[in-house]
């Protein structure tokens, strides 16, 4: 099962780098410069990308915990 373990770690790390990735997008749409409404907008798509990203880093988490219980 240490195959489970590697799988669920590159998983997470995955999930990890969409979550650097919506930190960054929320940056730049709150530096963008756009109106409230715009920004609210896009601040809001960052969120379903950031429930997905933390979504899948559980994922992976909950692999590795697999792979050492059954090892």
């Amino acid at each position: 099962m240490e195959v489970l373990v590697w799988i669920g770690a590159a998983v997470s790390l995955i999930g990890v780098a969409g979550l650097v990735w919506c930190i960054v997008l929320a940056m730049r749409a709150r530096s963008s410069g756009l109106p409230d409404d715009d920004i609210r907008a896009a601040l809001q798509k960052v969120v379903v990308l950031n429930m997905g990203a933390l979504g899948v880093s559980a994922l992976g988490l909950m692999l590795v915990v697999m792979g050492i219980l059954l090892a």
